[in-house]
């Protein structure tokens, strides 16, 4: 019999109401807001009712540079949470919300997979609660309201082609990656050079995920940059009076989302920036509220620990005052075996050579999570095909690199599949070995702080960067920027700007091709290579094969 399918696995499964899943956790019936009888939003006054809980332990689910498919990040996030309740721990997991994009596009969603899902999995790959509906409105309100402003007379003097705003939806179109608007004669404006990102690249959805109440979020909103006027001075969303409209969109977007694992584990879903175009994390209220619920809180950040984990660190626990407890960096066997020289179609072969080759990746990530103090261990997740002279391999070479890696099968077996790492998380966790520090001090230069992520976690040899990036940044610098954190955009592929460049390159050079000031969220952007804001379809996309039944169910999706 052929194994289910994760959509299949995940519709046979035994959901208790959301309520109940609620009180599991100490969150009373009035404050849940409920989407249905299986999703529910938590009230802003509930939340503001924790500030004096303890905190629970926090742990930080990352991973090797992935294969296109991805490596089971969130499936892993989603099995140790249930692996720690298993264990009589009081566990939550704080996971990002799925962007249709790659729904429709090739990686899949965001719900886990096998016996390690959070559901309703449907419900979260496609519109879930409408959080990301409701950023794109409140992103796209702003860009109107810039265009008007300047119609009906551009009384704060916005220079057209200084416009700073561009427009988003929560798709994979290259088409409107450039594009001009405004034209059709002078009923419709003044015509000007823009664009498109998606959804997940927006600083509205940044300003939501670091943002820690809604007074919060209005101020970061008025906050943006929209524009330059002709002698350079900023145009903010504040002097178009939109922030107070935008946080009316964006009052129920801000909560977080309940819903539950496979084996009926609490789990807040919310927020859903990418880690290779923006900072990759769950939003910062999730993630507070849980550890104010939990005693042990298990989250993930996107992509590679060079991506994801790198801005946890130094974007999100920085602004946020989070310290990590421990780390698990996810492995599998085809992954490590691509980094070292393998073509995708040829994978599923046993090839111990390639595995021992590449695994210059995981060491490398290893030592990179070293440098912020937090101690780290090894997830291999298992699939079928792995022979046991592959994960031999990798078990000797993370022992000599003075680590541990447990071999991890949740995906088939759910919370038993891995016990084990729960056990040995949980103990490092209690154990206050991590003594937590950002990479780079606040203080330091905006170029410096670029060439200190480049340089101590890429391994690059240089950045290079023209005289008008560099002026940028010290014009920033000079008007109060300096202290920003740096969001790295680059391919999630390699520790390079290459995505063909695998394994743990050195000597290789970082091309800094633009710099975008997120005042609002808090950071600034640096677009490396050529990595795009706004992704494009694949020449088979999954959209062609996702329809609807005789049943009225959902074929095609995972």
């Amino acid at each position: 019999m052929a194994a289910k399918t994760d959509i299949e696995i995940a519709r046979s499964a035994e959901k208790k109401p959301i309520i109940e899943v609620g009180e599991k956790i100490g969150i009373p019936a009035d404050h849940l807001l409920p989407y249905g009888h299986d999703k529910a939003k938590v009230s802003a006054g509930f939340i503001a009712g924790l500030e004096k809980k303890k905190n629970g332990k926090l742990i930080l689910v990352t991973a090797i540079n992935p294969t296109p498919a991805g490596e089971g990040k969130t499936t892993t996030t989603v099995g140790l949470g249930d692996g720690l309740n298993a264990i009589g721990k009081k566990a939550m997991i704080c996971i990002r919300e799925a962007s249709l994009g790659p729904c429709f596009g090739m990686k899949g969603g965001a719900a886990g997979g096998g016996y390690a899902q959070v559901i309703p999995m449907e419900d979260m790959n496609l519109h879930f609660t409408g959080d990301f509906h409701a950023i794109t409105s409140a992103h796209n309100l702003l860009a109107a309201m810039i265009d008007n402003h300047v119609y009906w007379g551009n009384e704060l003097g916005i220079d057209i082609r200084r416009v700073a705003w561009r427009r988003v939806m929560d798709m994979n179109d290259r088409a409107l990656r450039e594009i001009v608007v405004n034209l059709g004669g002078i009923s419709n404006g003044f015509p000007r050079e823009a664009g498109f990102d998606i959804t997940v690249a927006s600083e509205v959805m940044a300003i939501l995920c670091l943002s820690n109440d809604l007074d919060d979020l209005r101020e970061r909103l008025g906050n943006i940059i929209v524009a330059y006027r002709r002698d350079r001075s900023p145009v903010y969303c504040r002097d178009l009076k939109a922030d107070g409209a935008m946080t009316v969109l964006l009052k129920d977007a801000m909560q977080p989302n309940l819903v539950q694992t496979l084996e009926n584990n609490p789990a807040f879903v919310h927020g859903g920036p990418f880690a290779n175009i923006a900072h990759g994390c769950n939003s910062v209220i999730a993630t507070k509220t849980a550890l104010k619920l939990a005693d042990y809180v298990v989250t993930e950040a996107g992509f590679g620990a060079d991506l994801g984990a790198e801005k946890f660190m130094d974007i999100k626990c920085r602004k946020a005052g989070l310290a990590p407890d421990a780390v698990v960096i996810v492995a599998t066997v085809r992954a490590v075996k691509m980094n070292g020289g393998v073509a995708k179609e040829d994978l599923k072969d046993e090839n111990v050579a390639a595995v021992k080759a590449g695994l210059a990746n995981l060491g490398r990530h290893i030592e990179n999570m070293r440098q912020f103090g937090v101690p780290a261990v090894v997830a291999i997740n298992h699939f079928t095909g792995d022979s046991k002279a592959e994960l031999d391999a990798v078990m000797e070479y993370v022992k000599e690199a003075g680590s541990e890696a447990f071999l991890c099968r949740h995906w088939a077996d759910g919370s038993k599949g891995i016990a084990e790492l729960a056990e040995r998380v949980a103990a490092i966790a209690d154990s206050g070995m991590a003594q937590f520090s950002p990479l780079y001090p606040d203080k330091m230069g905006l170029f410096e702080k670029i060439e200190t992520i480049a340089k101590r976690i890429y391994r690059a040899d240089e950045v290079m960067a023209d005289k008008r990036i560099r002026d940028q940044l010290r014009q920033w610098e000079a008007e109060g920027y300096g202290d920003l954190p740096i969001c790295m955009a680059k391919t999630q592929y390699s520790f390079s700007t290459d995505p063909s460049l695998r394994g743990a390159p050195t000597g290789h050079s970082v091309p800094v091709r633009e710099v975008r000031l997120s005042a609002g969220a808090g950071f600034v952007v640096v677009i490396c290579g050529d990595i795009m804001t706004m992704p494009g379809l694949p020449r088979r996309p999954s959209a062609e094969v996702i329809e609807l039944n005789t049943k009225g169910e959902i074929e095609g999706l995972f």
